[in-house]
């Protein structure tokens, strides 16, 4: 194994991670590229502080740690970048205006939280737009999307690429959930489900007939363990690094909203790097946003199969019953398309056809 994996690794079949305070299985995952390109000439030192919201465990850790050991690798040692996992510094929200006042370097992002500077991303909250994940990053990679990238120019925030997120699940500690009327409840009260700060979100589980409560992720354990939240949604592998199945009893595959992250830098930091050492910041982030992106698809069934292991029911919806939900959120769409942008939404839905169809 290459230096990415900074913690005690052993390999018994699956790989198991000794993180200090607890201890995760991991699947047998990809080793990172190897790194190429020649050392780029001595532009000064520097120490970037990068805060991400997610354990060590995760493809966002994994791939961060490759990022860090590009940019030490290829300038000799004078990039160093010191992560700091679990959400140590701050939510999403809290990272990203640390970033625009230069008191934080990096951070990593869903894109939910991040229409607050850039608007035109909370397509990627539409519910069931993008319906594979060869459809998603074709969609990542597109035209539309760098141009969204560009958009965060002058915001204090320099973002660099997108990656995956992963598709967001529902779980929860009430009961199955195998259609919106599930849900809703019916006879019982709707689930009180815990959003991201998004409307887009919100406007989603409110169409279904549940109770979102935005709250921050570092929160979120606490309050679904105290009973303050039923449930929450989030890719498989983050219900599972979390934790989440200690404190959840069901899940269900709704694969409802595909959520890309974004990797930012400060705007001060960029601006105090050498235009060579920028270059390569850049070509980092887009080699560590590949390899994240391939270690969240080896990481999403794996974790699903893992989270039903360690005693989480979990529902696989069939064609018929996602059908249902999508049907169900249509009004999600008769509401926030014109303000997103419609034509935006036909961009990207032509993007997916294009795909779809290949």
């Amino acid at each position: 194994m290459t230096a990415i994996w900074r913690s005690t690794l052993t390999l018994a079949g699956a790989a198991t991670l000794t993180l200090g305070i607890a201890q995760a299985q991991t699947p047998d995952l990809s080793d990172p590229p190897a790194i190429e390109g020649d050392v780029v000439a001595d532009h000064g030192s520097h120490t970037i502080r990068m805060g991400i919201g997610l354990a060590e465990t995760s493809p966002q850790y994994l791939s961060s740690q490759y990022f860090a050991d590009i940019l030490e690798q290829r300038t000799d040692g004078r990039i160093t970048v010191n992560i700091f996992p679990n959400s140590q510094l701050g939510d999403d929200v809290q990272m990203m205006e640390m970033l625009q006042t230069g008191t934080l370097d990096m951070t990593y992002p869903s894109t939910s939280p991040a229409t607050t500077y850039v608007p035109e991303l909370a397509v990627f909250d539409l519910p069931f737009l993008l319906p594979t994940r060869e459809a998603a990053i074709a969609v990542m990679q597109s035209d539309v999307a760098q141009s969204m990238l560009d958009a965060f120019d002058g915001s204090g925030i320099k973002a660099l690429t997108f990656s995956e997120n992963g598709y967001r699940q529902l779980s929860n500690s009430a009961r199955p959930v195998e259609s919106p009327e599930d849900v809703a409840g019916l006879d019982v009260r709707g689930l009180t489900v815990r959003t991201m700060e998004n409307p887009v979100h919100l406007s989603i589980w409110e169409t279904l007939g549940a109770n979102p409560t935005p709250m921050a992720f570092g929160e979120l354990f606490s309050a679904m363990e105290q009973g303050v939240v039923d449930g929450q949604e989030n890719p498989w592998s983050t219900i599972l690094t979390s934790n989440f199945h200690e404190v959840q009893d069901y899940g269900s595959e709704t694969r409802h909203v595909y959520t890309p992250f974004i990797l930012m830098m400060s705007e001060r930091t960029w601006e105090r790097l050498d235009p060579e050492y920028q270059e390569l910041v850049q070509e980092a982030a887009r080699q560590s946003a590949e390899y994240e992106i391939q270690l969240a698809t080896e990481y999403d069934d794996w974790s699903r199969d893992q989270l039903e292991e360690r005693g989480m029911q979990i529902t696989r919806l069939d064609d018929e019953q996602i059908a249902a939900f999508q049907e169900a959120v249509q009004p999600v769409y008769d509401e926030w398309g014109p303000r997103i942008g419609e034509d935006l939404i036909a961009e990207i839905q032509a993007i997916v056809a294009e795909t779809t169809n290949d």
